[in-house]
């Protein structure tokens, strides 16, 4: 069971983030039940990751529909959006570690999904409606980080906009077959032992199930 590990922090190797706490837990538990198999870890922040943008994948795209020549700088951007996305459909369980941005994702996570979901790639379009193309046992987990707390039935609960939008692109879209979710939440309101023991609870829970 191949597994991808995408870390979506800017500062990455802070080894005293939330983010970085829930990655090693889980990296603990991944070396503990598969031994001998290697994981893939893609640091977003330190990797070139193309843009929609008119000189980045907006004028790609709009040049190999009408089969027009690349540039030298265009083929390049469109090489790396290539090898992201076979090795995003190469692996079949996802592990996205974010910490929470502005109530959502980090750009640079929107910027890697723009790259992955792609027509007639991992979802196609029907007439009615679009159809998921990763159903063949894709699984993602959402390990995220937030310094509210998203699961108090409060104003915040209609604002938990980061796990809502994965699940609907990986699901919902992409068709993967299951959506799990560990959060590290509270970080600016609760002590740290209560965030992290809680997390570890659901970590528990969801790592199992993750590679059932």
């Amino acid at each position: 069971m191949k597994t991808l590990l995408i870390n979506a922090h800017p500062d990455f190797n802070n080894k005293t983030s939330y983010s970085a706490y829930l990655q090693e837990k889980f990296l603990d538990k991944y070396r503990a039940q598969f031994p001998h198999q290697d994981l893939t870890i893609l640091n977003l922040y330190e990797e070139t990751i193309p843009r929609i943008e008119q000189d980045e994948l907006l004028g790609i795209w709009q040049k190999q529909a009408d089969n027009l020549p690349l540039t030298e700088s265009e083929a390049s951007l469109a090489q790396q959006s290539q090898a992201l996305l076979e090795q995003f459909k190469a692996h079949h369980r996802i592990v996205i570690v974010s910490p929470l941005h502005n109530f959502n994702v980090t750009s640079r996570m929107k910027d890697y999904i723009d790259n992955i979901l792609i027509a007639r790639e991992t979802f196609r379009y029907t007439e009615s409606g679009s159809v998921g193309l990763m159903s063949d046992d894709y699984q993602v987990l959402l390990l995220l980080a937030s310094g509210s707390i998203y699961t108090n039935q409060d104003r915040y609960t209609y604002l938990d906009f980061a796990p809502n939008y994965i699940r609907g692109i990986f699901q919902e879209i992409m068709g993967f077959d299951a959506f799990h979710l560990v959060r590290a939440q509270g970080t600016s309101v609760r002590s740290r032992e209560e965030v992290l023991s809680e997390a570890n609870a659901d970590l528990e829970k969801a790592f199992p199930a993750f590679y059932q």
